[in-house]
């Protein structure tokens, strides 16, 4: 039994799309689809339903699936037994990772990290949706929120450190806040999905819901309503460390820290083995952000 034909029938079990799981391994679809034609008749049983959309997994398809996936795990661990240390990361890594953040911090050091990888690719996907690893075919996602998908891991790349800030014309219109309660008085330019702040107080967690007339889906564009003076906002420090260094943000209540555990995740399926090239990209951007993160350090990379 081919184990290249396994391998194909496992991502089209997830893409069910046999032109897509073919592309992901680096065949056009004319031999993909033999390839499946091969295993089915190796196996003497119909593995999947073809349509002119999409394919589904028969009964059969369904029932050998497990098994597929447990001989791969195999073949991977017998490998690694005989030199893990000496695997050197190839073919493609497909990475997703929140739009911003890609933009700002993964992509200008991609070309470092390639340098030092010359047998990789990289297929980055920029979103701020969360997206499915296993059913879109990725390698690794970077997230900043918490981990809920019990089947994947998390390994931590580095903080997130979020404060609060406003433009200097903003503060010289309606003045500096000097405890969060007086937020209820200023203006807030909002990140969907962050519309409470919990602050650290000398009487406890003191929880605000801020008042806005802008809000936002997306971290930039946050940042830039408040650097245009429309209002407070809470940031990632990673997002605004060039505006803070310009002048054009300032930190405010800086004397009640926000309540937050965030940080910077790399997540990947889980496995008995972490496929070379994953471990490659996370120990890289372990060490490239550093801790803390050059964002937050007064010389940035």
């Amino acid at each position: 039994m081919n184990i290249e034909h396994l391998k194909l029938f496992v991502r089209l079990a997830s893409t069910h799309n046999i032109s897509l799981a073919g592309q992901e391994l680096g065949l056009s679809p004319a031999v993909a689809s033999a390839h499946i034609n091969k295993l089915e008749t190796a196996l003497g049983v119909r593995l999947v339903h073809r349509t002119t959309r999409k394919v589904s997994l028969t009964e059969e398809g369904e029932a050998f699936l497990p098994h597929a996936e447990e001989v791969l795990g195999t073949v991977e661990a017998a490998r690694a037994s005989v030199g893990v240390g000496n695997q050197v990361p190839t073919g493609t890594l497909r990475v997703s990772a929140p739009a911003s953040f890609g933009r700002m911090h993964l992509i200008p050091a991609l070309q470092e990290f390639m340098d030092s990888h010359l047998g990789l690719k990289i297929d980055c996907r920029l979103s701020d949706s969360i997206v499915d690893l296993v059913e879109g075919g990725f390698d690794i996602a970077i997230r900043n929120a918490e981990l809920k998908d019990s089947s994947l891991v998390a390994r931590k790349l580095t903080t997130d450190n979020r404060i609060l800030v406003a433009s200097p014309e903003y503060l010289i219109k309606y003045g500096k806040p000097s405890h969060p309660k007086d937020l209820e008085e200023h203006h807030a330019v909002l990140l969907a999905g962050f519309e409470s702040w919990t602050f650290n107080t000398p009487e406890g967690e003191l929880t605000i819901k801020p008042k806005g007339s802008f809000k936002a889906d997306n971290g930039e564009a946050v940042r830039d309503a408040c650097v245009h003076g429309l209002g407070v906002t809470l940031s990632s420090t990673w997002c605004i460390h060039e505006h803070l260094k310009r002048g054009e943000l300032v930190p405010i209540l800086e004397d009640f820290p926000l309540v937050s555990n965030s940080a910077i995740w790399a997540v990947y399926p889980s496995s008995r083995l972490v496929p070379p090239k994953v471990r490659a990209f996370i120990d890289f951007f372990i060490e490239y952000f550093g801790t803390p993160p050059y964002w937050d350090t007064p010389s940035d990379k």
